[in-house]
């Protein structure tokens, strides 16, 4: 039987290829898989199938090659697993029809001729099973292969946006397909520290809200390019930062960030362009550096600009603090309560009752402790210029070298004393 069939492959495999297209949308469509694709891999498919059924020697390779190549070349295409296994069955199908067509077209049919045919298609369904294994098996591992490809591109490219190589467009049209995001949109960089209660990267997180991230390692850190839901802000409207109430996507990735994540992260001024995620790298990093290790606390660029300033230049942070606070921090004793005083009243618009319900003590208190404050310094608290620069000294201590804790976290402005 199997000698016959082999002498008209080329007829069978037509009616193959016929019953498959007739029964699959996907390959009815000649894409990916054009007619002729499909005519040499069920021909292949068909003769190793006849030789190894009928005992025969194999003209090409072992019985299973075919299905092995079928199962890389489909993979390869992006052909569905489920799509390929139909049609086998498809094939297979065929193929006992026409061998039933043949034992029913002999001359002299034995009398145990349906035993016959009942054990040929037990034969012909065990060899089906067999080919469909070995092409699911490489289908598989085919699939492992080109994903481990995809994510070795994906990782170089998102590496070279990173590294501000996206100025050539090619790289960055082709690490905009890689990640699977537009080359224009609203995009941000974070920089995350890998703080040990932290998770390894935010990204389920942020999926989880509806914003698409890609993250790696780097340099003791993780970086991530987030993409932000875009804006619905009215035509002509500003357009707001971070905590703008106007702009909810910046503001929920800060909240993410800090109450789910656990990470000390900072985040890049927003940009159009994915080829600028080089230099928004840059910003997200010196944002990072404001923030004390450990902290779990997020912020964004924008937010931290005198403190990005000042950490880069210990000596003009120095400078600053001892002009404008030098007589403050030798009071020993008194310092403490002093400048948290004055950290909240700049914090709270230089509102005396307003200080005095977060620090717990009089009103008068407050006024007293600012006093002193200019009688040490020499300045009005009345002047805007002795304000400020009272406001830049606080913000230059934990840079400045001098010993001091950085500055406090909301809720920590507790002082003793009444």
């Amino acid at each position: 039987m199997a000698t016959t069939m082999l002498a008209d492959v080329d007829r069978l495999t037509d009616r193959a290829v016929d019953d498959i297209r007739a029964h699959s949308g996907t390959y009815a469509a000649d894409a990916p898989v054009t007619r002729d694709d499909l005519w040499e891999i069920c021909r292949d498919n068909l003769l190793r199938a006849l030789e190894d059924f009928g005992g025969l020697a194999p003209t090409g390779g072992d019985f299973e090659w075919a299905a092995r190549e079928t199962g890389r070349r489909r993979a390869e295409q992006g052909v569905p697993l489920d799509t390929v296994l139909q049609a086998y069955r498809r094939g297979g199908r065929v193929l006992w029809q026409v061998m039933a067509e043949h034992l029913r077209a002999r001359a002299g049919r034995e009398a145990d001729s349906r035993d016959v045919e009942l054990d040929m298609a037990s034969g012909v369904w065990e060899t089906i099973d067999r080919y469909s294994v070995a092409m699911a098996d490489a289908y598989r591992l085919a699939q492992l292969e080109l994903q481990s490809r995809q994510d070795t591109r994906r990782v170089a490219l998102f590496e070279a946006l990173l590294d501000g190589r996206a100025d050539d467009p090619a790289v960055a049209s082709a690490a905009a397909a890689a990640l699977g995001v537009p080359a224009y949109d609203r995009y941000v960089v974070v920089v995350a520290a890998q703080d040990p209660a932290a998770p390894p990267h935010p990204a389920p997180v942020l999926e989880a809200r509806g914003m698409w991230s890609y993250w790696r390692p780097r340099s003791g850190r993780y970086a991530g390019i987030v993409r932000l839901p875009r804006r619905d802000t009215p035509a002509g409207g500003p357009a707001s930062g971070p905590r703008g109430s106007a702009d909810p996507a910046a503001g929920a990735l800060l909240d993410v960030l800090r109450e789910l994540t656990g990470a000390t992260a900072g985040i890049s001024p927003e940009f159009e362009r994915l080829s600028h995620a080089g230099r928004a790298l840059r910003l997200a990093e010196q944002t990072l550096r404001t923030l004390p290790a450990g902290s779990g606390e997020a912020a964004a660029f924008d937010d931290r600009l005198a403190q990005v300033l000042l950490s880069g230049r210990a000596d003009i942070a120095e400078r600053i603090v001892t002009v404008h606070l030098g007589p403050v921090l030798a009071t020993g004793g008194e310092r403490a309560a002093l400048l948290t005083t004055l950290r909240v009243w700049l914090d709270h618009g230089c509102s005396a009752a307003r200080a005095a319900e977060l620090l717990y003590c009089h009103r008068n208190t407050v006024l007293n402790r600012i006093g002193r404050i200019a009688e040490l310094t020499g300045r009005s608290s009345e002047s805007g210029e002795a304000r400020l620069g009272w406001a830049l000294a606080l913000r230059a201590l934990p840079y400045a070298g001098l010993g001091d804790s950085p500055e406090p976290a909301a809720g920590e402005y507790e002082v003793g004393g009444t």
